[in-house]
């Protein structure tokens, strides 16, 4: 993992993971397969202690996870533009790990994840969407090695 170089806007790491729960989505960052790096952006959710997104079947994301698990995942939270002073107010945090394939009951968990992150007010509806698409998709998750957050707020 790469030491930060603002030690001073760093958070802890309970505020880094509060900021996991509110971002909307995040990067996953891969190595590709022909050497060159590829993030692709994700709705992913929190629980845990790992970092659950779903995926369809087939694709370059899942070709480049298959080839090598060893990722980073960057989510941003609230950010503020404060055009008079040329600066930021931001959060951001970035785990580092390993990609598995949530199977089974840790599959459950994801999707139950992502419904109550997205779609709270209707987790019934979401459970029956689960059970009917489940073929449809996977789920993956990261078993996080390193996590480091920070932050800027005036």
């Amino acid at each position: 993992m790469m030491k930060m170089r603002r030690k001073d806007r760093a958070v802890s790491d309970k505020e880094a993971i509060e900021i996991l729960h509110r971002a909307e989505y995040g990067v996953l960052s891969m190595m590709g397969l022909d050497g060159e790096p590829y993030g692709a952006p994700l709705s992913f959710c929190y629980v845990n202690k790992s970092v659950y997104f779903h995926s369809a079947n087939e694709g370059h994301k899942l070709d480049c996870i298959q080839e090598n698990a060893r990722v980073s995942f960057c989510a941003v939270g609230k950010t503020e533009i404060i055009p008079e002073e040329f600066t930021t107010n931001y959060e951001s945090t970035i785990v580092f790990g390993q990609i598995e394939e949530a199977l089974g009951d840790d599959k459950q968990v994801g999707l139950e994840g992502l419904v109550k992150k997205y779609s709270g007010d209707w987790f019934e509806r979401g459970l029956e969407y689960i059970k009917k698409d489940d073929k449809k998709m996977r789920v993956f998750k990261i078993n996080i090695d390193a996590i480091s957050g920070k932050a800027r707020k005036t």
